[in-house]
């Protein structure tokens, strides 16, 4: 089951990232109980509530974006921090745990250019633009000039959309991305042609100097300081602020859609309606 995950967003992205840029990461088989996988839970993270979850349905793999174990653990001991304990729990109640992070971030069609292929849809859907899903999945494999390339995928992205306002963009991107908790900085009336976004949290300094760079008239991330925002807004570019949730469930359901295409085993997904 691991193969079939890592063939459409191989872990070696994240390895290379790593090497290139000096980052960090912990993507992979984090827990591994020994057992053959017969159901499998698909949530952004790994939550008391997602782990509950796939007692009720019988799933003994929890397969998680944000990685389930990020920093270091000292231990494993009952009654200790939340990670600690989720981890034990998934591991006496028989549940492995991949987290598939950065490299599902930056791999072609992964999250970073699903939250892209959004944004488009949204400002076409904004000034009633007909468009096709072969004629929106071009025009974002156009994107693939990144602010951090690796072979196989990248990280930051800077495209034309269809010209519209800021705030016919937020309206559309909230449907989209089935949000409601959406900021935006700069004039609701502003026209907005070029959008520089980025999954996650993206919204930093180095994201605004991309921005910047390649002309955007927006900035969609998360995750936004304030000094950046305010910096964004004195250099007339408008600032779309999503929840880290909202700008990253999106293309991980696409993922997987993807693998449930390609796997007889029963798997579901799980979305926390608190974070959206």
């Amino acid at each position: 089951f691991y193969k079939i995950l890592d063939e459409i967003a191989p872990k070696r992205i994240s390895d290379e990232y790593c090497a290139a840029y000096d980052g960090y990461d912990n993507s992979g088989v984090l827990v591994d109980t020994g057992k053959d996988v017969t159901g499998v839970l698909f949530s952004l993270d790994l939550s008391l509530e997602a782990i509950e979850k796939a007692k009720a349905i019988g799933a003994n793999l929890i397969v998680t974006h944000h990685p389930a174990i990020y920093g270091k653990l000292t231990g494993l001991r009952v009654g200790g921090d939340p990670t600690e304990g989720k981890i034990l729990d998934c591991f006496q109640s028989g549940i492995s745990v991949v987290s598939m992070h950065l490299n599902l971030d930056m791999a072609y069609d992964g999250i970073d250019e699903r939250l892209a292929y959004g944004i488009m849809r949204s400002a076409n859907a904004a000034c009633g633009v007909v468009e096709t899903e072969e004629n929106v999945e071009t025009a974002v494999a156009g994107t693939r000039s990144t602010m951090w390339q690796v072979n196989g995928g990248g990280y930051g992205r800077e495209y034309p959309i269809a010209e519209t306002t800021l705030s016919k963009l937020v309206e559309n991107l909230n449907e989209e991305l089935q949000t409601n908790r959406t900021l935006a900085y700069g004039d609701g009336q502003k026209t907005i042609k070029r959008v520089a976004s980025f999954c996650g949290a993206g919204g930093d300094e180095e994201g605004l100097r991309f921005a910047l760079k390649e002309g955007a008239d927006v900035m969609i991330s998360s995750d936004f300081k304030h000094h950046v925002i305010a910096a964004a807004v004195e250099a007339g570019i408008a600032v779309i602020a999503l929840t880290h949730y909202a700008s990253e469930n999106y293309g991980y359901k696409k993922y997987y859609e993807k693998i449930i295409g390609q796997t007889e085993i029963e798997c579901e997904f799980f979305t926390d309606e608190r974070l959206l």
